[in-house]
């Protein structure tokens, strides 16, 4: 890591984010991300015996896993159902994962309720028409730069890299940024 302090490394990176982002930032307590095109670069790989391949960048997965250690929770919402999923959130700590949820404003509702959150309080991170009615109702809604054209119309903020390329890394480090975590936690790896 280059010299300076956490703060000096994270101020870096705030430079770089719309005020209005950072403001929204500091306010999300729940971080729900798509599988498919935003944890992965949404291809579909399979074996000639019918298994699924999906490739998970481990930046996302240490993200991931700082949100939910630094009082952020974590939850997936995937249209598409894979014992992959499964066992890479297991392997995360994520207990809010939801697999085949063609309609994920339902789930999205019910994920509130269940952790007395409202739509002020969340960051939906996406890449396809599927993902807009949550992101229509979250207070931060955010597309991968590789989304459907209109979920980048639909996005208050749209990501650096691809998605599958740690693109869900970012959105994870504004949010710890913004609320003053990422400091103590780069200054573990100076």
């Amino acid at each position: 890591m280059s010299s300076g302090s956490g703060s000096e490394l994270a101020n870096k990176l705030i430079q770089n984010w719309p005020q209005d982002v950072l403001s929204l930032a500091k306010q999300i307590r729940l971080a729900i991300f798509d599988v498919d095109g935003v944890l992965t670069d949404g291809g579909l790989h399979f074996t000639d015996d019918g298994r699924e391949i999906k490739s998970f960048n481990v930046r996302d997965g240490l993200g991931l896993k700082w949100l939910n250690e630094n009082g952020i929770t974590v939850a997936i919402i995937t249209g598409r159902t894979s014992l992959i999923i499964t066992e890479r959130m297991a392997q995360l700590g994520i207990d809010h994962v939801y697999q085949g949820r063609m309609d994920k404003l339902e789930t999205y509702q019910n994920l509130l309720q269940a952790l007395n959150l409202d739509d002020s309080q969340v960051v939906y991170t996406g890449d396809d028409i599927i993902d807009l009615p949550v992101m229509n109702r979250c207070a931060l809604p955010v597309a991968v730069r590789d989304a459907h054209p209109l979920v980048l119309q639909q996005a208050r903020w749209v990501t650096e890299r691809e998605g599958g390329r740690a693109a869900a890394r970012e959105v994870c480090d504004l949010l710890l940024a913004a609320q003053g975590i990422l400091p103590r936690l780069l200054d573990k790896y100076r």
